[in-house]
């Protein structure tokens, strides 16, 4: 399955650190050519004998080894590497890589990689939910790391909550799907819209919403990972997926304009932005000051293009997906929206349910589709939410 891949895989010093033993042994008799380094306190937990037994090649804890093959330890390393997977990956080194720290051979060896980057965070409940953890996750999502959400369970330190490492199957699932990579949509031009619109007031203000932009980006990189050529329409402020084209928009206008210029060579259209319903309709040429006779600030607005519904009515050979964020009668408001815009799928959310929100990283959705089939999908990243959708794009192209 993996024949003339080579692997790094990263261990840090926690409990499911044992666990390692069971990847590095799938990727090998799998094929791989697997190469493992440790942390100092990675190497307290599971003797490097095993896993140099498992991988038949030496396993690096001491950056400044040498012998014969070593050379530079976290060059070897990353040199021609096709993928470099961390498991467990602690809140430590989780750290020290978004900060850009390399003070040991896996850090190192991270900094010179090339190639997708890959962790499982594991640790203590309190820890994983810590706001600095969160933050230097979602920087590591930033840079491209495919990083797999923790499971929750009973953990080592008695906690019960987020934090376990997922099960080794789960684990394996996600790297098969890193290194071989599905090209179901080979050939196809995709069009994706992510984040909220800017409307204007004056120079210094603007209406907008809570959207970060996150689902659309997600579509977009997977999108690209399962090898369609991608266009991204988008003014959030996220870094863009390695191979995805960007069109910056700043309001509903501007991005009506660059969809519309994109609309006939795309095969699939997935209109993800929160675009706003409306814009203000003179925006001041100069900042608005308040002074001491204006309490009040009337502004006059007026009506947004309504951009799905007009690719509805273009529509031609495209399949477009249409997104709802709902706070009640989900399904209600999804089915009508989608008979009414002409969508061939709709993603609906209900933005009050817990993790299914603005700016978070996971979401729940229910794909809507005509003829009233309705899908409903659990708690998940955004990622694996992006895998569900595009899943769904793909038997419904396969059965035009």
């Amino acid at each position: 399955m993996f024949a003339n891949k080579k692997i790094v895989l990263g261990i840090c010093g926690g409990i499911a650190a044992y666990k390692a033993a069971d990847i590095a042994s799938w990727l090998k008799k799998n094929g791989a050519d697997v190469h493992c380094v440790m942390t100092a306190n990675a190497a307290k937990f599971i003797s490097p004998l095993v896993l140099q037994a498992l991988t038949a090649n030496p396993v690096a804890v001491d950056e400044f080894v040498t012998g014969p093959g070593w050379g530079i330890v976290h060059i070897a390393l990353a040199d021609k590497a096709d993928a470099l997977v961390i498991v467990p990956a602690t809140a430590n080194v989780i750290g020290k890589i978004a900060a850009g720290i390399a003070d040991d051979a896996l850090t190192s060896a991270v900094l010179a990689a090339t190639c997708p980057l890959f962790m499982a965070p594991a640790m203590n409940t309190n820890m994983y939910r810590n706001p600095a953890v969160q933050h230097n996750l979602a920087t590591l999502r930033e840079h491209g790391w495919h990083i797999l959400p923790p499971a929750s369970g009973h953990l080592a330190c008695g906690a019960v909550g987020e934090g376990k490492l997922p099960d080794v199957t789960v684990i394996e699932e996600a790297l098969q799907k890193l290194l071989l990579p599905r090209q179901d949509l080979a050939g196809k031009k995709v069009l994706v819209t992510a984040g909220p619109t800017s409307e204007p007031i004056d120079p210094v203000r603007y209406i907008t919403n809570r959207s970060s932009g996150k689902m659309g980006y997600a579509v977009a990189a997977v999108a690209r990972e399962r090898g369609a050529e991608v266009v991204l329409v988008s003014g959030a402020h996220l870094a863009t997926p390695a191979g995805v084209r960007l069109i910056k928009s700043g309001s509903a206008v501007e991005m009506r304009e660059a969809v519309i210029s994109e609309y006939d060579t795309c095969d699939i259209v997935v209109m993800a932005a929160a675009v706003a319903d409306y814009r203000v309709a003179a925006p001041a040429d100069r900042k608005i000051k308040k002074t001491d006779d204006n309490d009040e600030l009337t502004l006059h607005l007026v009506k947004n293009p309504d951009i799905l519904r007009e690719l509805g009515e273009k529509k031609t050979h495209q399949l477009l997906v249409g997104f709802a964020a709902e706070t009640n009668d989900l399904d209600a408001y999804a089915t009508a929206k989608l008979q009414k815009k002409n969508a061939d799928m709709l993603v609906g959310n209900d933005v009050s349910r817990a993790g299914a929100g603005f700016d978070v990283d996971t979401n729940i959705i229910t794909i809507f589709q005509p003829g009233g089939i309705k899908t409903e999908y659990p708690l998940c990243s955004k990622q694996q939410a992006a895998e569900y959708i595009l899943d769904a794009v793909v038997e419904a192209l396969r059965g035009r």
